[in-house]
């Protein structure tokens, strides 16, 4: 195993060769070294999963990223140089394609509001279980985004706060009717499967659907696009 830079680990090639489809790629970045070897070794026994490097801190991430090009990067919230949320910034611009699931010890609402603005994919507490992070993995790396109801509550009430304080004063885009019905079952949670059975569609569809969105607001993520909606006012959500 090589050495990326000062304090990140980059899976070599030997590792990344393996039989049937490609593996999701993941990042595992925790300035705990104990956390991330453990959950390294972990995830490393997920037939479709395969570790490709660690790193301990925000800028080894940001570098990390760029070298390795992971398909997903579970990343600590609080770590050292520069945090799991500043780092979002950073690494989406060195990797765009990098979905991010930030890894935390408490659900505050102000890391789970900052985490999403910055481009995070998902949240998730520190004492899920394993087969919990791996299926967030596999629902990140499908597209979608990963949060859980109560958190999606306490994002909704601090988007709320912000449409209070921080509207921008332009022209909204126009979503259809249907748009709009996809978007306030994001906005509760609801992943794609979920959000296909509630409308009586097919999970393309929503897809779809979810895509014109995002192509409609010029945002990057799901959780964005329900950040900009209640902002707009364009969710009627009490």
């Amino acid at each position: 195993m090589g050495r990326a830079c000062h304090d990140a680990r980059v899976a070599g090639p030997e590792v990344r060769a393996k039989q049937g489809g490609e593996p999701i790629r993941v990042a595992v970045v925790d300035d705990q070294e104990l956390f991330r070897r453990g959950l390294t070794m972990l995830l490393g026994v997920e037939d479709d999963i395969e570790v490709v490097g660690e790193a301990g801190d925000g800028v080894a991430a940001t570098e990390l990223a760029a070298s390795a090009v992971p398909d997903v990067i579970l990343m600590d919230v609080r770590m050292p140089k520069r945090s799991g949320i500043e780092a979002c910034v950073a690494i989406k611009d060195v990797a765009p394609t990098a979905r991010i699931i930030m890894l935390t010890v408490s659900d505050e609402e102000a890391d789970l509001y900052d985490a999403v603005k910055n481009g995070a994919s998902g949240y998730l507490l520190k004492d899920s279980s394993i087969d919990e992070v791996a299926q967030a993995i596999r629902v990140v790396a499908d597209g979608q985004s990963l949060i859980s109801p109560s958190m999606a509550i306490k994002l909704l009430d601090e988007f709320k706060q912000m449409s209070r304080t921080d509207r921008q004063q332009v022209p909204s885009p126009r979503l259809t009717d249907r748009e709009l019905e996809v978007l306030k079952l994001v906005a509760q949670g609801l992943n794609n499967r979920e959000i296909a059975k509630r409308l009586f569609i097919s999970e393309n569809t929503v897809k779809n659907h979810v895509r014109n969105i995002l192509e409609k607001l010029q945002l990057h993520s799901r959780m964005e696009a329900v950040m900009y909606a209640v902002r707009e006012k364009l969710l009627d959500i009490p």
